[in-house]
């Protein structure tokens, strides 16, 4: 039996020519906006010496749980990044109409489902009141700390770490290249208004940067094998503010995050299902 013909591919084709589960997956890119918003507002703070919390994932999520009414945010951040996951799960099955690597555009959907439902897995542990204890960078070193053991793991981070700043790479040049117009609806960004392009391409160069330098920390930590080298993305913004001329730059990339999260509300309306 072909996959076009299994069942699960039937339900998969099913489940994205439904209007109730398209609609649930352009909440997920609003929720996606939430949250950049969220860490872009942190990353400023940061530049003031205010920040509270930390600026990433964990810390817009915290923020959100302190804020009046920020338990039902939350749900809705929940299952809009759920119906998001579900959609690329969907995506990886029956793959991309026209696609020219089916094989690239399906593992690209199969990891974009694991972090939206990483996404939605913790916005409902903060909903519930069990936010992330020890934060996201302490994680992140425990974790690369048990890789590094392992045989080959300094090898293994190292090219973890390339892959992320890979990724930012790809974000940099998605975002000077307007290519991220190929995920809206309509062509050259008529549709949508230049200030919609301008978002994304600031949003995408900046949220590319902070990756760059994430990847940089995870490739430094396995340079050394010091875990303690490794962090996510508040390590790597705190990274930024210490460098000469940091404050401005961590201020240039905090707003940067945040034009990438208002731009997601504009991808809530327009992006290609």
């Amino acid at each position: 039996m072909s996959p076009q013909s299994s069942p699960p591919a039937g339900a998969a084709r099913r489940a994205r020519n439904n209007g109730a589960v398209r609609a649930l997956a352009r909440s997920g890119y609003a929720a996606s906006g939430v949250l950049h918003l969220l860490i872009g507002w942190l990353a400023v703070q940061l530049t003031l010496g205010r920040s509270s919390g930390q600026a990433d994932q964990s810390g817009a999520f915290g923020t959100l749980a302190q804020m009046p009414g920020g338990d039902a945010v939350l749900w809705a951040v929940a299952v809009g990044f759920g119906a998001l996951a579900l959609w690329q799960l969907t995506t990886a099955v029956v793959g991309v109409p026209n696609a020219d690597n089916q094989a690239a555009e399906r593992a690209e959907s199969v990891a974009k489902a694991v972090l939206y439902g990483v996404l939605a897995v913790s916005s409902a542990r903060y909903a519930q009141g069990g936010g992330g204890s020890g934060g996201s960078s302490g994680s992140e070193e425990s974790l690369t700390g048990r890789v590094l053991a392992l045989p080959g793991g300094p090898w293994i981070v190292g090219v973890a770490g390339a892959v992320i700043v890979g990724v930012g790479v790809y974000h940099v040049v998605k975002g000077a290249r307007k290519k991220f117009l190929e995920d809206l609806k309509g062509t050259g960004g008529g549709a949508v208004g230049q200030a919609v392009v301008r978002l994304g391409q600031v949003g995408y160069v900046a949220k590319g940067i902070a990756l760059g330098v994430v990847g940089g920390l995870v490739i430094a930590s396995a340079v050394t094998t010091d875990p303690e080298r490794a962090g996510g993305l508040d390590e790597a913004l705190h990274t930024l503010r210490d460098q000469p001329f940091g404050v401005v730059l961590l201020l240039v990339v905090g707003l940067g995050i945040a034009a990438y999260g208002a731009y997601s509300f504009a991808r809530a309306r327009y992006a290609r299902l």
